[in-house]
């Protein structure tokens, strides 16, 4: 892979965050020595390195009632070397839609000889263990996780912190392009490769982001990406006095971390995970609040933001379902300390504008868990070590 150089990046406290790099070639064939004048701006990832880090890396697939074709594309994406996470919170009674998903798991693990495992949100063993972990914060009043993706995704850093993975990355389950999911996981090992500390994290731009209604527009924005970001770069602006318009994906649901960080952060409920990511990176390691570890301090937390070449296709869902994410998203920024009075007042208008509130009204605060390194591992892992093989899609001979 040749991806480009960072030209450009923005320090805010101990976080590093580079400008968006994009992928220049997919497949830069065998290893050759770039030339002098090509290593000031491009890089060159050997795809030895790649496979090494896809080794070292899980990578969940948190899904709700999704079609088995659709699923089973993104599954089929991910490169073999990754170990695969699906977390479902998809209906059971009715129809088992989650029987049907692993059973599609069960039949491609079967042909492909990988490894998978597959584990539904409400499973009772898994709320028994992190209750005996006391990381009960996800859990409902029933004593089940709760429903939302951010829920999924803890449950599953939990796993991978369990497993000793080294990086965790995230893959809607609404992707059309198989080819697509493959990159983004190329991209994710190659900002690892690329990162200085090992506090890191990668977010995806996708080059375009079509939307299938009334035949294919390929927009270069997603309207709550545009409006998102605004709000995120006013944030970083007004404690560095200076204007920005750094952060292009606050919203990237396809993203990656090192486990290290990921164990660092707070997490905010359903669509409001990924802006509190950076909300909560920026509050702990920004310079202007107490710095919540010395030593990823020291390190530095570098972000990085790499554009595809493939576009990102997935179906229009509707003006309502563009409220749902916007609302609690901009409430993240809203809410954080950080927040001063002319970022409030950009969240306000934005959502006014878009009727998630009105007149008067505030966005009401994230539901806000705690870092994952809270949680006891070991009693976590007591509970789910064993139970884990039940979970594999790979029949064991």
């Amino acid at each position: 892979m040749q991806i480009e150089h960072t030209r450009y990046t923005e320090r805010f406290g101990s976080v590093r965050i580079n400008e968006v790099q994009k992928v220049l070639e997919l497949d830069s064939g065998n290893a050759k020595e770039l030339a002098s004048y090509k290593r000031v701006a491009v890089k060159m990832i050997e795809e030895e390195m790649v496979r090494q880090l896809e080794q070292k890396m899980v990578i969940v697939i948190p899904t709700k009632d999704e079609k088995l074709k659709l699923l089973e594309g993104v599954i089929s994406g991910i490169p073999h070397e990754c170990l695969i996470f699906v977390v479902s919170n998809s209906q059971r009674k009715r129809v088992d839609r989650f029987r049907m998903e692993a059973d599609t798991l069960k039949q491609y693990c079967h042909f492909t000889l990988r490894e998978a495992y597959i584990i539904h949100q409400k499973d009772e063993t898994l709320a028994k263990a992190l209750s005996e972990a006391d990381y009960t914060s996800i859990l409902d009043k029933n004593g089940l996780v709760k429903d939302g993706k951010a829920e999924g995704m803890l449950a599953a850093i939990l796993l991978a912190m369990m497993m000793g993975k080294e990086y965790i990355g995230f893959i809607d389950a609404d992707n059309f392009a198989p080819g697509a999911v493959w990159e983004y996981v190329k991209c994710y090992a190659a900002g690892f490769n690329m990162a200085r500390s090992p506090y890191s994290m990668v977010r995806i731009l996708w080059r375009y982001k079509p939307k299938i209604a009334h035949g294919i527009h390929f927009r270069k924005w997603g309207r709550v990406s545009e409006i998102t970001n605004r709000c995120m770069n006013s944030l970083i602006s007004e404690k560095t006095g200076f204007e920005t318009d750094i952060i292009k994906t606050s919203n990237a649901g396809e993203h990656a971390m090192s486990l290290k960080l990921a164990e660092l952060l707070t997490y905010a409920s359903r669509f409001a995970v990924e802006p509190q990511e950076l909300v909560s990176i920026f509050e702990s390691f920004g310079g202007v609040l107490p710095m919540s570890d010395k030593k990823a301090a020291e390190h530095g937390v570098e972000v990085f933001q790499i554009e595809t070449r493939n576009p990102h296709i997935h179906e229009e869902k509707g003006e309502e379902h563009l409220k749902s994410m916007l609302l609690p998203g901009l409430a993240t920024i809203y809410h954080s300390p950080l927040c001063e009075r002319e970022t409030k007042d950009k969240v306000i208008s934005e959502l006014l504008h878009h009727g998630a509130i009105k007149e008067g009204e505030e966005p009401a605060r994230p539901v806000l868990s705690p870092t994952p390194r809270t949680a006891n591992i070991e009693k976590f892992r007591r509970i789910m070590g064993n139970y884990l093989d039940s979970c594999s899609a790979l029949e064991k001979k």
